[in-house]
């Protein structure tokens, strides 16, 4: 692993062992201003000692990958988890709303019609995964001095796809063309015929049922499929949902990457200089060239330019949660018809959700709490360290903050490790 070293102007060095970050320590030369990634401020001049330092980001929409590299070494590797929750708590605060409207309360009007949304809006979910994106490259120019950044976009067609022949004004005439709305064309689709029993209960009330929560699956026909009542009724009275055929064509990720990429493309190239772009196929052809498993940080390696170079087998694991835990994002229901209320404080025996704690010798972060004082201990990928901690056996490592960071290893070398070039500061 390494430390990570910027000077007394806040400026980007090349990382130094662990060893030397010590004596820094020791010898009141450093101070520090980062656990995760552990990171030094110089306290004197340095000389500005820099390396030619390669970014290489395997865009995605659920796991983003980031390699820093030089010729000979991965100085920084990370996969970072955006949010995934926030289609479906805007769902559940959209209908929180819609049902105030229709009680007796104090009336309001609604606002949806004046609106209008800004040029280059994005969906609150989309707009949260470029900037996700953007925090990451902007967190790796700040502890390390990288000098290239390449971005993989991947680029296709989507309606090419589904129909290899389409062209000219074909694109605009999408798949329900001539239809009413989406439940004549889902039945259509279907041969108004059950999906489930085809036919065989011989019942003729059919219904369209949501494959996935509508919540996070939306109104997309390929999210519907039609069973007739007597199935419908029987698959949620025995819970089945998970056993309906899915429906081919899911593009959700491919769609929000057509429109993410330009956004982070164009952006980045505004933020840092020497931005460029690369593709899935060149990455692919890289890999495989180096005959490397397919994972995210080898992606992102090969997209850096230095697919050779060599690692101790350190990465880190970075997870974006929610900074708010609003009741008006909860549909749950209590007995009694009340909402269920957060009665826990925000902070409990000067412990947050989401608190760096050490238990044990071990790092983790505070999952669950309860005024009792024991906490719930997990890890960023939710291995549960304990479910019960007592918070007198609790250290604070650092406080809960919206990215969560948690250093790992056991990726193996790529080959015998050669000589590594540190910093001179």
């Amino acid at each position: 692993m390494f430390a990570y070293i910027i000077n007394c102007h806040g400026q980007p060095l090349m990382p130094c062992s662990p060893r030397k970050a010590r004596l820094l320590l020791k010898r009141g030369k450093a101070k520090v201003i980062k656990m995760a990634p552990f990171t030094l401020q110089l306290l004197y001049g340095s000389s500005g000692y820099k390396q030619e330092v390669s970014l290489g980001v395997d865009a995605g929409t659920s796991h983003i990958g980031v390699s820093a590299t030089t010729e000979r070494a991965v100085l920084f590797e990370a996969e970072v988890h955006p949010r995934t929750d926030i289609q479906a708590l805007l769902a559940t605060r959209r209908e929180n709303r819609r049902a105030r409207r229709s009680r007796k309360t104090r009336y309001r009007k609604r606002r949806f019609l004046n609106r209008r949304k800004p040029e280059g809006w994005l969906a609150p979910s989309v707009e949260h995964k470029v900037a996700v994106h953007l925090k990451t490259i902007r967190l790796i120019h700040h502890i390390l001095p990288v000098s290239r950044t390449t971005i993989e976009a991947a680029q296709f067609d989507l309606q090419k796809l589904a129909n290899p022949e389409i062209e000219g004004k074909h694109y605009q005439e999408g798949p329900q063309l001539g239809f009413f709305n989406t439940r004549e064309y889902v039945l259509w689709r279907d041969r108004h015929t059950c999906q489930w029993c085809q036919g065989k209960s011989k019942d003729r009330v059919l219904n369209v049922h949501y494959i996935e929560s509508r919540k996070t699956g939306g109104d997309r026909p390929d999210n519907l499929i039609t069973l007739c009542e007597t199935c419908h009724d029987l698959i949620h009275r025995t819970h089945q949902e998970h056993t309906l055929p899915r429906r081919s064509g899911g593009l959700r990720d491919a769609t929000q990457m057509g429109i993410m990429r330009w956004r982070i493309y164009n952006e980045t190239k505004a933020l840092f200089p020497h931005v460029q772009l690369t593709y899935g196929y060149l990455t692919k052809h890289t890999r495989i060239s180096h005959q490397f498993e397919k994972s995210h940080l080898i992606d992102a390696r090969c997209i850096s330019g230095n697919a050779s170079s060599q690692t101790d087998g350190t990465w880190y694991l970075v997870k974006w949660v929610r900074r708010n835990n609003r009741q008006l994002h909860k549909a749950t229901v209590r007995r009694g018809g009340k909402r269920q209320r957060n009665t826990a404080p925000k902070e409990i025996h000067g412990f947050r959700l989401f608190d760096c704690v050490r238990y044990q010798g071990l790092i983790c972060f505070v999952w669950g709490r309860r005024r009792s004082g024991y906490f719930d201990l997990r890890l960023l990928d939710g291995t549960r360290i304990h479910a019960s901690a007592n918070c007198k056996h609790l250290t604070v490592v650092h406080k809960a903050h919206t990215c969560l960071v948690e250093r790992r290893g056991g990726i193996p070398p790529t080959a015998e490790p050669v000589g590594i070039l540190l910093s001179k500061s």
